[in-house]
């Protein structure tokens, strides 16, 4: 049964969760119309060569990444989704979009990641969670036991 929910946010970082939480986002909101299918890219370093040479922007990077969103969301079924590309640190911009758009969810995969592998990567859940202003449902694996 879907919940009273009129916006949902989806963090997509094409891993192979990505599907498992779309699915659980439409099963939720019971229409894809509600859901806002969002990735957040690492602002390229100055230095970076292909910066230096002229040949990747963010901007160029914004628009691949754009017609890949929205083909993983044709692909799912949802291509009612509102689908957005922004730039800055994943975790604070997803919560920034999720207050911008007063949603009232967000959905976000979780990889499991414990140990080193947490410590030197951080957890996008674990600050969406910190600084999310609606609620947050953070989803086990898909192939967790």
């Amino acid at each position: 049964m879907p919940l009273s929910t009129s916006r949902i946010v989806v963090p997509i970082d094409f891993s192979g969760e990505s599907p498992h939480a779309i699915e659980n986002a439409v099963k939720i909101a019971g229409d894809a119309s509600k859901l806002h299918l969002v990735h957040v890219l690492l602002p390229l370093d100055s230095v970076s060569p292909g910066v230096l040479l002229g040949d990747i922007s963010d901007e160029s990077r914004r628009e691949k990444v754009t017609r890949k969103l929205t083909e993983l969301a044709a692909e799912h079924g949802v291509s009612d989704a509102t689908v957005t590309v922004l730039l800055g640190t994943p975790g604070l911009v997803i919560a920034d979009y999720a207050k911008d758009q007063k949603a009232d969810l967000i959905i976000v995969p979780s990889h499991g990641y414990h140990g080193f592998k947490r410590m030197f990567l951080g957890s996008v859940a674990e600050r969406v969670i910190r600084h999310a202003e609606c609620s947050v449902l953070v989803l086990r694996r898909s192939d967790a036991e």
